[in-house]
């Protein structure tokens, strides 16, 4: 993988003012550029005070669209859905209109079923035809102490999935949807939320860019990423961290 763009901070509200501050630049750019800001969403506990720092910031909230990384086989009011946590945490409390808010769709009866629809969705709001990726402004991921991201898991078929904007992936026997690698790759911009002392082992193989990269597969993300990392993430990774 490329040389990684790495930022520490020294706490928990340190990284997560500094992640506020940029997905604030990324929209400002965004509708100065195309007059709309399109936004995947992460998962997971890490990004949740985030979310809720995000709820008094001052931006025109009708030019944001509001996307998934990755999600649970869980309806949407269940206490393991992201975009359930999401909602709760910011999107109940800002001005973003409901129709430019998309859930991937977890009340169908399969995953797959899932998968092709939350596909159409994506090439319906980007223009994109089958075969195309859309060019999200801004992916935000996280990372677990295995170095998944999104539900791309060690040595899973989804991380191999080439042709397709969505895979079905599981998790301890539970259906996940996530975005596959070509689609996160081809964001504009990629923002890891990384915080926590379990996290030093995978990140140093995924900045080591040696080894087997299905082993770890946040390597796999080799687009225009940054890497927002606390003091404990980092220490023994990051030279002076």
């Amino acid at each position: 993988m490329p040389t990684p763009n790495v930022h520490v901070f020294s706490d928990l509200a340190a990284l997560m003012a500094a992640a506020k501050q940029f997905v604030l630049e990324q929209a400002r750019g965004a509708i100065a550029r195309c007059g709309r800001f399109t936004v995947a969403l992460a998962g997971g506990n890490t990004p949740k005070p985030l979310y809720q720092s995000l709820v008094g910031a001052t931006t025109p909230w009708s030019q944001w669209h509001i996307f998934w990384g990755d999600e649970r086989y869980v309806p949407h009011d269940h206490p393991d859905s992201n975009a359930g946590m999401a909602f709760q945490a910011w999107l109940n409390h800002v001005a973003i209109p409901r129709n430019q808010i998309y859930p991937m769709p977890t009340e169908e009866p399969d995953p797959q079923t899932a998968a092709d629809r939350y596909e159409q969705t994506l090439h319906r709001v980007f223009g994109t035809r089958k075969g195309e990726f859309p060019r999200f402004d801004l992916i935000l991921l996280g990372m677990g102490p295995d170095g998944h991201t999104a539900s791309l898991f060690p040595h899973t078929p989804a991380l191999r999935v080439s042709d397709r904007l969505i895979a079905v992936g599981s998790k301890d026997g539970q259906p996940r949807l996530t975005f596959t690698v070509p689609l996160i790759n081809h964001a504009r911009q990629i923002l890891f939320l990384v915080t926590g002392a379990n996290k030093q082992t995978a990140l140093r193989h995924i900045f080591a860019g040696t080894g087997d990269p299905y082993l770890y597969p946040a390597r796999l993300i080799t687009g225009n990423a940054l890497w927002f990392l606390d003091e404990a993430a980092a220490e023994g990774v990051v030279e002076n961290a």
